[in-house]
């Protein structure tokens, strides 16, 4: 399928590796000019070399910057003042217990996770509306439904995110203008290994794997994580111009954990 990216640039916010990556990968090959951010020019550097290696006319630029501040986001727009697709998918979790999360914690969280995409959304929507096209994604998760009880601080910015999401794609109305939710569900990424290495004590990824989908996530109907790949896909169509009519949506790449029809 000819996703029709030709022309279009796209800011892939958080996207050094995991899911982010695999979007900003899945982005270029589709033919998108691509704007990769991560924290630091090393990270930027090797997300840049291994899209290129994959889609050697890839049309990819960096941009080194921790878009959770101001500063850093004033830097990105004075380099690239405008964007035709936008995909919120800078975030950090850490699980740790409701009593034991300070108020520093919950404003880290809320700060990365949810007033990163307030900003590049409030920055890049209004050329958008003025070219009568774009595309705005925010990648929240399955936590915003299902609210983890390990780390409650990031299933609410989660929501947080189901909020903003469609309360701008009213603000958006009747334009070529679109904003949805992207929420994937356990997925397997470099982030997510280590976290899972943690949490066994060293077991083998497989073993781990079988036990959290039949004691943590029994509702999954894949019964295992998915990749990257299969997330950036789901993205990738929704922010194509193929997908004119989905908006103000919360669309889940869930493996089915939601137990619910809508």
């Amino acid at each position: 399928m000819n996703l029709q990216f030709t022309g279009k640039t796209a800011l892939v916010s958080g996207s050094t590796k995991g899911i982010g990556h695999a979007i900003a990968a899945r982005l270029a090959a589709e033919g998108a000019r691509v704007i990769v951010n991560g924290r630091t020019e090393q990270a930027v550097a090797s997300a840049l070399e291994q899209i290129r290696k994959a889609t050697p006319e890839a049309k990819v630029e960096g941009f080194a910057g921790d878009l959770s501040t101001e500063k850093a986001t004033g830097e990105l727009l004075r380099l690239f003042p405008e964007v035709d697709i936008l995909v919120n998918n800078l975030g950090i979790f850490e699980p740790k217990p409701f009593e034991e999360i300070p108020d520093d914690d919950w404003r880290r969280f809320f700060e990365v996770n949810v007033l990163s995409g307030v900003r590049l959304s409030r920055s890049y929507l209004p050329a958008m509306k003025k070219k009568n096209w774009g595309r705005v994604i925010f990648i929240s998760s399955e936590s915003a439904i299902q609210i983890p009880v390990e780390m409650i601080h990031y299933g609410m910015t989660k929501t947080a995110q189901l909020a903003l999401s469609r309360g701008l794609a009213e603000d958006c109305a009747g334009t070529g203008v679109t904003v949805n939710s992207v929420l994937p569900g356990p997925t397997r990424s470099a982030g997510v290994e280590e976290f899972v290495k943690e949490l066994s004590g060293g077991k083998p990824f497989d073993v781990f794997e079988k036990e959290f989908f039949t004691n943590v996530r029994p509702s999954s109907l894949i019964k295992r994580f998915a990749t990257t790949e299969e997330v950036a896909d789901l993205v990738g169509f929704v922010c194509s111009p193929l997908a004119s009519a989905v908006n103000g949506a919360a669309l889940r790449v869930d493996g089915g954990c939601v137990r619910s029809c809508f």
